[in-house]
């Protein structure tokens, strides 16, 4: 066995839904997310494809209409899908052109964690929000504080700093704060409080 650490080369979900060629057909035309590969049954229906959001997978697959219930739930439970992009009002703009009042999504909102965001949710049952970053600021309520691991592989002291002035910056001189995501998907991932929708 190796001492040596496993690097980490990425995360994607996998999906489930019902309707693996319909929720193809609605990710692609709703979200915009690209088709890498889909394969199909005798009858051509989709039971798993991959999709492309900038330059992350989503994977996603068939289950038959049991599944849910056989696990005791009505659906998808406990994570939401964030898609980083540079314009989220004009995401939610597309998103409302194509499926008006057909489903329920929240309007864009900036949130005290640096973020522009909306929530929807897809056919299958699945939450995404569609994530902006618009500032390093933090707006910690009242009591609240910031406290960040020894070691979180940047090289910075407990304080938070390289340097040990307590002025954590990231590789491109930005303060790199809990929520301080980027639209390349930089940022500690730690979405920094709750999410109103």
């Amino acid at each position: 066995m190796s001492d040596e650490v496993p690097r980490y080369l990425g995360l994607a979900p996998y999906l489930y839904y019902t309707d693996a060629t319909e929720a193809v057909e609605w990710l692609t035309r709703v979200f915009g997310f690209k088709e890498k590969v889909r394969y199909v049954d005798a009858a051509g229906e989709v039971f798993q494809a991959t999709l492309v959001a900038g330059g992350t997978e989503i994977h996603l697959t068939a289950v038959d209409e049991n599944y849910w219930d056989a696990k005791g739930v009505d659906g998808p439970v406990g994570q939401l899908n964030v898609v980083y992009v540079d314009d989220v009002d004009a995401q939610f703009e597309r998103l409302r052109e194509v499926v008006g009042d057909s489903i329920e999504y929240s309007q864009p909102q900036d949130q005290p964690y640096g973020a522009r965001l909306f929530t929807v949710q897809d056919i299958g049952g699945n939450s995404w929000a569609f994530w902006q970053h618009i500032s390093d600021e933090v707006d910690l309520p009242v009591g609240w504080q910031e406290i960040r691991s020894e070691d979180n592989g940047t090289g910075a002291s407990a304080n938070g700093s390289a340097d040990g002035s307590g002025e954590r910056t990231t590789p491109d001189g930005g303060r790199d704060l809990p929520g301080a995501h980027r639209a390349d998907g930089s940022g500690d991932g730690d979405g920094g409080g709750s999410e109103e929708s």
